[in-house]
């Protein structure tokens, strides 16, 4: 019997920021004003090379309660054939596994409530054999996640904006741990889209 293994999908912004890529309102905390900043740089080829191709096939999808709060409220009602959202399928099937400690009744079909202890529950995830785990933005989470070593590997976007404020990914209090470069590649939208893979404590010398 194998193991899991976690990936982590995130869209990020130049500095790092990772909150509400998709919309004015899909999170507002702390007075944020700049929700839907990827929109100008999302094109065909970055949804069918990048966004498709990582986004295939999960063995499960693992998500903090808001985003999947905000999926909750729109995949379940896209038909699965529908052209247009080639993802529903895919987001519709997948066993789903959310960490939340105030969601009791979750609607969305194929949906388990992680309640109790995050790190254990996450670690017996990954002890059963699912494949891939992907965690989709949830950037609390995702945080939780890489101070307890949990995360195989990282796929991140770097879009071409820089807000200045907002949640960031990669924020205070996170490990420090160093990078094995997987894949990188252009978009025609100017988005850099690079996966990585931790190596353990980062190597420090001098030039």
């Amino acid at each position: 019997m194998g193991m899991s293994t976690i990936a982590i999908n995130m869209f990020l912004t130049l500095d790092g920021v990772a909150q509400a890529p998709g919309g004015p309102d899909e999170d507002r905390d702390a007075g944020f004003e700049h929700g839907g900043w990827q929109g100008p740089y999302f094109t065909e080829q970055f949804g069918t090379e990048i966004v498709g191709p990582w986004h295939a096939n999960p063995g499960a999808l693992l998500l903090g309660r808001k985003t999947y709060e905000i999926f909750a409220g729109f995949w379940p009602h896209v038909p699965p054939d529908a052209d247009e959202y080639p993802m529903a399928k895919i987001l519709n099937e997948a066993p789903k596994y959310v960490a939340s400690r105030t969601l009791t009744s979750p609607e969305w079909a194929n949906t388990t409530v992680l309640d109790g202890d995050l790190v254990a529950a996450v670690t017996d995830l990954k002890a059963q054999d699912l494949g891939e785990i992907q965690v989709i933005g949830s950037v609390e989470l995702a945080q939780t996640l890489m101070r307890h070593g949990l995360i195989d590997e990282y796929r991140l976007t770097i879009h071409p904006v820089v807000l200045g404020t907002g949640k960031r990914f990669f924020g205070d209090g996170t490990v420090p741990s160093g990078m094995k470069l997987v894949s990188s590649q252009a978009t025609d939208g100017g988005i850099i889209a690079a996966v990585y893979r931790p190596t353990g404590a980062p190597e420090y010398g001098s030039v």
